[in-house]
């Protein structure tokens, strides 16, 4: 495993996600006059978990923040690990259900790649595929904007996007790219083992990207702006993914 690089979660629903999740926490910092709400049960959990915690000054506090969300709480916790593509088939695979994952093709912004990583949570996919260069990793501010998410999707990092298309093909999966040049997503047959492949912010998802993928499927749009957030077509498109296999075993 590699170890993802950083050291400090910020925000309340990001520290007490790591709590309930049993992830290794050094030290929590509590800004002073935060006593209330969610912060209660955090100092309660350390508590109970025995996990050193300490009410600093403002000043002090914002000197370690490196988030403007901190919402006056951040944890200094041991580094997460990326998992292997073979890990998250193993986990899809124990689950006794057909692989559902994400690929990200180069997204750059943290605010997107923390929402995608909270609705992928949500979908229940096996796992999160993120190339190691030309793109955003996990930072303390896409564990803060996935609103403490990060701890449960496992999230593989590779080194060449089309060749782990390459080797999901061969293990099954039916490789589902979102891109304007696609059919209408909800004239296509979402359901068994499935990566859905979404494109960068602003050149989509590449030529060569492109052209691996097993089909292209679009969300149409009748406004004048000609494309979506990359993380609000995750979640359109992966929605109909889980409503698809939902019906296709009811």
């Amino acid at each position: 495993m590699v170890k993802i690089s950083y050291d400090q979660i910020e925000g309340r629903n990001t520290v007490w996600e790591a709590l309930q999740s049993g992830r290794s926490i050094n030290k929590i910092y509590i800004k002073k006059g935060q006593r209330h709400g969610l912060i209660l049960d955090i100092i309660n959990k350390a508590r109970e978990l025995k996990i050193p915690f300490s009410e600093i000054d403002e000043g002090p506090f914002l000197t370690m923040a490196k988030t403007s969300g901190h919402q006056g709480v951040l944890a200094k916790v041991a580094p997460k690990d990326y998992v292997s593509v073979e890990e998250i088939l193993k986990a899809a695979h124990d689950s006794g259900e057909p692989p559902f994952l994400l690929i990200l093709n180069e997204i750059t912004d943290p605010q997107n790649l923390g929402s995608i990583l909270r609705t992928a949570d949500g979908l229940g996919v096996h796992g999160v595929i993120i190339p190691k260069h030309r793109a955003c990793g996990i930072t303390p501010a896409v564990a803060k904007t996935s609103s403490g998410a990060v701890e449960y999707v496992k999230v593989a990092r590779v080194t060449n996007i089309a060749r782990t298309i390459d080797e999901l093909k061969k293990q099954g999966l039916w490789i589902i790219g979102a891109d304007m040049e696609g059919k209408n997503y909800f004239e296509v047959d979402l359901t068994g083992p499935v990566a859905l492949v979404i494109g960068g912010e602003d050149k989509g998802l590449g030529k060569l990207v492109k052209r691996k993928c097993d089909i292209l499927v679009k969300i149409p749009l009748k406004g004048k702006i000609t494309s979506l957030n990359a993380a609000v077509a995750t979640s359109i498109l992966g929605y109909d993914i889980l409503r698809q296999r939902l019906e296709s075993h009811g």
